[in-house]
């Protein structure tokens, strides 16, 4: 099973240039990082209300990422906001999207290409080797919201972080996308980490969204 992560970095992969979207400043890593956090709440690892998120079992889990999240939370005995950790995790990993497609590389699901460009600059692209994963997740995603079937908790998880990410486009045409916004809303209420977490990403990229106006217009001379 792939973990929320790897399901949203699946989302936001165009799938005919085998590139990243174009989303707003930090958004996939802020999302990436509460996808993380998300998957360790499910594991009983963290708990979390809509103003703090606890480490309640620091026990290792056997996956890298998330054992190094776990140990950046233990070096703080109080609790802090999901906001907070949003932000400390993405500051910690290097490159968090880039981590995160490495280990879809390494389950066959990607490979990595490099082109030259101008014959000076290299452009990293990761096709497709086995869609089935991406074309189950987004077809999943789609018959759940457009119908009236009661989600299990994980994809309320990953709902909230399509939400967060501003993904809806990647699943949804524009006609259906009315229709589907009323029932994400919906669905990304239903469960109160989920919801905690949404609500950090989206006050983070509100602040990144104001401070890259400010740099690209606002400015003084």
């Amino acid at each position: 099973m792939l973990t929320f992560a790897e399901e949203l970095l699946l989302i936001a992969l165009d799938d005919e240039k085998g590139i990243l979207i174009d989303l707003p400043v930090l958004s996939l890593e802020y999302s990436l990082a509460g996808a993380i956090l998300m998957e360790l709440a499910l594991k009983n690892r963290i708990d979390s209300d809509l103003e703090k998120l606890m480490l309640i079992d620091d026990s290792p889990t056997g996956d890298e990422v998330f054992d190094k999240v776990i140990d950046i939370i233990r070096q703080f005995p109080e609790s802090k906001s999901a906001k907070h950790w949003i932000i400390e995790i993405t500051r910690q990993f290097e490159n968090l999207p880039h981590l995160i497609l490495e280990k879809l590389i390494n389950q066959g699901i990607l490979r990595k290409e490099e082109h030259k460009i101008l014959w000076v600059f290299r452009k990293r692209r990761y096709p497709m080797i086995n869609d089935t994963e991406e074309k189950e997740v987004k077809t999943r995603i789609r018959e759940l919201i457009l119908s009236d079937e009661i989600p299990d908790p994980r994809d309320v998880v990953l709902i909230s972080l399509i939400k967060s990410c501003g993904l809806i486009d990647e699943i949804f045409s524009k006609d259906e996308q009315q229709q589907a916004l009323s029932r994400i809303e919906q669905i990304a209420k239903m469960d109160l980490i989920g919801l905690a977490l949404s609500n950090a990403v989206q006050e983070i990229q509100k602040l990144i969204s104001s401070a890259v106006a400010y740099v690209t217009v606002g400015m003084p001379a």
